[in-house]
């Protein structure tokens, strides 16, 4: 601004201000206050084509301030509108959004409100304006509400990250044009990455790290985040990297080797189909999957390895997965054998929960060879961790692409991607299917390394104990 013009904007803003009532002069210092201090990250984009602001930011650089700031202010302009705030929990919703010592009680001027319900997270201001907390662990509460915008606080750590956000679509309806901030520390979540990827006019993204606004933050929690330099968490926590998923991974790519897509299948010697089954009231989320694993010897003198040879993952209805199971077991895998005709399948293994209760039952009425696998007491990590060590030591095989030379087969890119990434992935169907087949064949001893035996608790065999009462 040219010098000579200040003294002309001062004089027009005086007789403006003097103007005002007292609301209205409240208001307006409380957005010049904010207006004057906020950092140009925090300040909302200017033109007006944009529906989705994330903000990515580390820890301390003001996210939460800029959202309570901001949507306070959307919610006094906007006399009578309707806002959304939805954050991890419960307690994150009320403690940080609402009563944190930067969310909406502390930053709105309480002159401007007219009610605020604890318990229902609920804040009602003079201009009849709504602003409304809901969890995002509660994605059903989403369906009856209606907004004109909403505040998606650390989007990244949602446990239900998929079925809130879509919910939020739907529910954000209102007005000419719907606003939702997100302010989050990145982490490398497939909806996260996909919001990066759409940067430009529907989505704006604002990037700072916590030296940004280090001078608002206690000095020994400055001298604490030298430890984190150079390391990956303090990429991701104070300068706000999303960070490779598969950086972090348990599995490293190049532990797998590649069988060259010029080369004919071996022939193999036992093939496992491992499934993991979606619940009956989540299909939609949960695909069912499937990964094929093929036991062969690469060399007359070496050990038996393993390959993929197949892998799936479908949102498919219960009725419609007995048939495709069955189905996939008359397929023959490998290059012929001695009888020219490749490989029938050796066992079905189906995780024994869900679905797979009933599949488990109907297939071995059908005649299948069917095992029930249960994990007992070890999570998903814990039966990764029990097999990384044979795909650490180059036992298992992926085939390599047709088309992209040094890569994997785009048939067996998902199952891949699942296991390099895992746990910083939003579906590890085709993870469970993995780590259970690899289970057993180590122990059945078909696949080894130099490593003590594993007592085999994990596989379940016993007759399930049934209910005399049951119908």
């Amino acid at each position: 601004m040219k010098p000579k013009l200040l003294p002309q904007l001062i004089e027009s803003v005086r007789e403006n201000f003097e103007q005002l009532n007292e609301e209205q002069r409240i208001a307006f210092e409380w957005r010049s206050r904010w207006l004057m201090r906020a950092h140009s990250y925090q300040l909302e984009p200017k033109d007006d084509a944009w529906s989705i602001w994330l903000l990515l930011a580390g820890r301390g650089a003001g996210k939460t301030r800029t959202a309570a700031e901001q949507l306070g202010w959307w919610a006094y302009r906007n006399a009578g509108t309707r806002w959304l705030v939805s954050a991890p929990t419960s307690g994150d919703v009320r403690d940080t959004c609402f009563e944190g010592e930067s969310g909406l009680i502390a930053v709105i001027p309480p002159e401007l409100v007219q009610d605020y319900n604890r318990s229902l997270h609920e804040l009602v201001l003079k201009n009849g304006s709504f602003i409304k907390g809901i969890p995002a662990s509660e994605p059903q509460r989403l369906r009856g509400p209606q907004f004109h915008g909403a505040w998606c606080d650390e989007l990244a750590a949602w446990d239900r990250i998929d079925d809130a956000w879509d919910m939020i679509q739907f529910c954000v309806r209102l007005g000419q044009r719907t606003r939702i901030l997100i302010t989050t520390t990145p982490r490398p979540k497939d909806l996260i990455l996909d919001l990066v990827g759409r940067e430009g006019d529907e989505v704006k993204v604002h990037r700072a790290s916590t030296y940004q606004n280090i001078s608002n933050l206690a000095p020994n929690f400055q001298r604490q985040l030298f430890q984190y330099e150079g390391t990956k968490l303090g990429r991701q926590e104070i300068y706000a990297e999303l960070i490779d998923a598969e950086d972090g991974g348990i599995i490293k790519r190049d532990w797998f080797k590649l069988w060259a897509a010029s080369k004919e299948f071996p022939v193999f010697t036992y093939i496992l189909q491992s499934y993991d089954c979606a619940t009956s009231e989540k299909t939609h989320n949960d695909p069912t999957a499937c990964s094929v694993w093929g036991v062969f010897r690469p060399s007359p003198d070496s050990e038996m390895e393993v390959m993929l040879i197949d892998c799936w993952q479908e949102h498919i209805q219960y009725p419609d997965l007995r048939p495709k199971v069955i189905s996939e077991y008359r397929n023959l895998y490998g290059s012929d054998g001695e009888f020219g005709k490749g490989r029938h399948v050796d066992l079905v293994l189906i995780e024994d929960k869900s679905a797979g209760i009933s599949l488990i039952q109907d297939l071995q009425r059908a005649g299948l060879p069917v095992r029930a696998y249960n994990p007992g007491r070890a999570d998903k990590l814990q039966r990764l961790n029990l097999v990384s060590h044979l795909i650490a030591n180059k036992k298992c095989w992926v085939p390599e692409s047709d088309a992209n030379k040094g890569f994997v087969a785009s048939w067996a890119e998902p199952l891949i991607s699942q296991l390099c990434a895992f746990p910083e992935v939003s579906h590890d169907d085709l993870v469970d299917t993995t780590t259970q087949a690899l289970r057993l064949l180590n122990d059945m001893r078909l696949i080894t390394v130099d490593r003590a035996v594993i007592e085999d608790d994990y596989v379940e065999d016993r007759p399930r104990r049934i209910n005399p009462y049951a119908v």
